[in-house]
């Protein structure tokens, strides 16, 4: 079983643009997926959808991960993503992740809450994989 991490995850997603939005998420996140961030939950179709989005809104960045720990199917880090939006501003965000790994090593269920570090009240929730 290969095990996914978060910064492989959001690296295909937000910044590979050789993968489509859904190759990345066929990777990394289980059929069932489902994800709450900062209080709401979505399902893998509205994840999709919002990570369609940031696509259009990101220029590029990078990830760097502080803490990460598995047990089992029990995944769980301390992130900040870097990011450069189209526009040229930047937005810096720590995230805090508890999830469940699905039995081929994908995420099935991520639970998070968002710190913005650096940029607009706008770009909350910009560094998060909902």
């Amino acid at each position: 079983m290969t095990r996914t991490g978060i910064e492989a995850a959001l690296t295909d997603l937000l910044l590979d643009r050789d993968l489509t939005v859904a190759e990345a998420a066929d990777r990394h996140f289980a059929p069932d997926y489902r994800q709450r961030t900062d209080g709401e939950w979505a399902d893998r179709a509205q994840f999709v959808d919002h990570i369609s989005h940031l696509r259009g809104v990101v220029a590029g960045g990078r990830f760097e991960v502080h803490e990460e720990l598995r047990d089992g199917d029990r995944y769980a880090d301390r992130h900040t993503a870097h990011l450069v939006k189209t526009d040229g501003s930047t937005v810096s965000m720590e995230v805090y992740v508890f999830a469940d790994l699905a039995a081929d090593g994908r995420f099935r269920r991520i639970e998070e809450t968002t710190l913005l570090l650096e940029g607009a009240e706008a770009d909350r929730g910009m560094g998060s994989a909902r």
